[in-house]
């Protein structure tokens, strides 16, 4: 898997990815990563890459030029079957299921908006299709690429330690995740539930289950609203309704 960014920052790119799993999933070969800054594209000897926009208003825009530029450097190197992804406000909002469709690519990039945003026809002629971390405006493009990074490579072969870990997080069957507990068994007045100390491997499962279905049903109900609920599931949220007595 190469994941190539286009930004104007390529080093908050870079330094951030030396961390945790994203840095040894690098330093394993597993996945590639390298940085496009459209500075070095540009032929000015300002290395001008904004412009002021046509109609007035505040700020600047990012040109055509050196953007389109160094995204072509980056689209040279992807194999075919790589996407070509604009991280935007107006973008498809990322979320679970396009990571794990990105996690299928052979590579991907990834181009960081700054200033108040894209030459539109930059859009038109380049991207695949653009991506949003939300409803929240941020400073640039950078700190939603780090999180599609992470995102990815958690479903990579290989990357985590335990496969398991990445196919029981949240949102990988539609659900938040159950809460977690480790040593010691009481802490603060605290204790651990009970049934994750039994031993009773389905008697844990139905728990973990019912905890993802009351807390999805809490927290974010409308994952719930397009979820075909089994009766089965219908009755654990019955039960922790009950015992929240809500």
């Amino acid at each position: 898997m190469r994941m190539h960014v286009v930004s104007l920052f390529p080093e908050m790119i870079r330094e951030a990815t030396r961390f945790g799993v994203g840095g040894r999933a690098f330093e394993k070969g597993l996945a590639q990563l390298e940085c496009f800054n459209p500075r070095e594209f540009a032929t000015d000897a300002y290395q001008t890459v904004d412009d002021r926009p046509y109609g007035g208003g505040p700020g600047m825009v990012l040109k055509v030029e050196p953007m389109s530029a160094a995204l072509d450097a980056a689209r040279a190197q992807l194999a075919p079957g790589s996407r070509t992804i604009f991280l935007s406000p107006q973008g498809r909002v990322f979320d679970q299921s396009v990571a794990q469709e990105l996690s299928s690519l052979p590579g991907f990039v990834l181009v960081c908006g700054r200033y108040e945003g894209f030459d539109e026809r930059l859009v038109e002629s380049r991207a695949d299709f653009e991506l949003s971390l939300g409803d929240v405006v941020l400073s640039g493009g950078e700190v939603a690429a780090l999180a599609v990074i992470d995102a990815v490579l958690r479903l990579l072969p290989g990357v985590l330690g335990d496969a398991a870990s990445a196919a029981q997080d949240s949102f990988m069957n539609g659900l938040l995740d159950c809460p977690h507990y480790t040593r010691p068994e009481q802490v603060e007045g605290r204790e651990v539930p009970a049934v994750l100390l039994g031993g009773d491997h389905a008697a844990i499962a139905r728990w973990r289950l019912k905890q993802s279905l009351g807390r999805t049903w809490e927290r974010r109900p409308e994952l719930l609203a397009s979820r075909d609920l089994t009766e089965t599931e219908r009755e654990l949220i019955d039960e922790y309704r009950a015992e929240k007595k809500v």
